[in-house]
């Protein structure tokens, strides 16, 4: 779960007026901080590094960033900062099974695709804090007042919720009290697939004898897609560790969404070993449950995106659809203060600009 008020891309040159920026990370989770990996921000652009050699990293949720003709256009700025900064590169190394429609550019990051992330929270000045779980969000005093399980309720002019629907829903406060019976429904009826990930490290110098860096796989009851890390990214190097990163098919995740991490971990090495026969022993293995990983379908949902917007506190509160959000959405984006990225996840779904499941909270409209 991510919470958080929106970052500024250029408030200097465009002389915004000074303001702070915060966000709350629900994670890292309790297997990460059992098995020594790194936290890191990001959610579904989650990156993880080996604690072994924190060089070793591997992308644990979204694979490749495709910028499609139409936002080429609109979001060149974006792209033509992340590629002369180095953050994002064009993706050459061979995926198998890819699906490429007409025009369409497919990016990789090489330092993995939270970097992104980092770049736009370090540009902003963000504080970033890690394991803070936000419960309530109240109107207080016309500012928006944060609570989470642990310290002081923090008060925002602008809250922006990047987490799954039915964790909105969960939140308690007046956030709850602002959503009618009826929309209640219709965002419960939001319903996404889930999936596994499974990210392999290894020692320096091994060797993953296979002519792709990614691979799409249709006949698997279990796998769906498998890359090797460093090389789809074109960071191999003697120094340092393959990695190799395993998504699992939507019906498997489903079957086991509530199995054990460890049984699960099981099911889906053994599957990989039955399509990559001879595959070294990796020295850090980290499995990752996408409960909510991707809308199903992405189109079914375009008219459920909301925002809830207190215009003044002695009126009506109003709860908005799309058509307000994208006015409002881009209102913000001119200020530089919401930045965005096409991401294409495993199962060649195409989920853009983060709009299905991001809800903006200003105190002020």
């Amino acid at each position: 779960m991510k919470h958080g008020s929106p970052c500024s891309r250029r408030r200097a040159e465009q002389r915004l007026p000074p303001h702070s920026c915060a966000l709350f990370e629900k994670g890292p989770h309790g297997d990460q901080i059992a098995s020594g990996l790194l936290p890191d921000q990001g959610g579904r652009m989650a990156t993880a590094r080996s604690p072994c050699n924190p060089q070793s990293t591997v992308d644990l949720g979204a694979q490749y960033i495709t910028r499609t003709p139409h936002y080429a256009k609109k979001h060149q700025s974006f792209y033509d900062e992340l590629l002369a900064h180095g953050i994002l590169k064009p993706l050459t190394s061979p995926i198998e099974g890819m699906v490429m429609k007409e025009g369409d550019c497919n990016f990789v990051a090489p330092q993995g695709l939270s970097s992104i992330v980092k770049h736009y929270l370090e540009e902003s000045g963000a504080e970033v804090s890690f394991r803070h779980r936000v419960t309530q969000i109240n109107l207080r005093n016309d500012k928006w007042e944060v609570s989470k399980e642990t310290g002081s309720p923090e008060r925002f002019d602008i809250v922006v919720l990047t987490m799954p629907v039915p964790q909105i829903l969960q939140l308690q406060g007046d956030i709850a009290n602002l959503i009618s019976e009826c929309q209640r429904q219709q965002l419960e009826s939001v319903c996404y697939s889930s999936r596994y990930a499974l990210g392999l490290f290894y020692e320096a110098g091994t060797k993953i004898d296979v002519p792709w860096a990614g691979q799409y796989i249709t006949s698997n009851p279990c796998t769906r897609f498998i890359s090797i890390d460093n090389k789809k990214r074109n960071i191999e190097s003697s120094e340092v560790g393959p990695s190799l990163v395993v998504h699992t098919t939507v019906p498997f995740a489903v079957t086991y969404l509530e199995h054990s991490t460890e049984d699960v971990r099981e099911l889906i090495y053994q599957q990989l070993e039955s399509i990559l026969p001879g595959l070294p022993q990796p020295v850090v293995t980290k499995c990752q449950k996408w409960r909510y990983s991707q809308l199903c379908p992405p189109q079914g949902v375009v008219q459920l995106n909301v925002i809830l917007n207190i215009c003044q506190l002695n009126q009506s509160s109003k709860f908005s659809t799309r058509e307000h959000y994208v006015d409002l959405r881009c209102s913000l984006e001119n200020t530089g203060s919401i930045n965005q990225a096409h991401m294409r996840q495993p199962g060649g779904i195409l989920v853009g600009n983060f709009i299905y499941d991001t809800f903006i909270l200003p105190a002020h409209l």
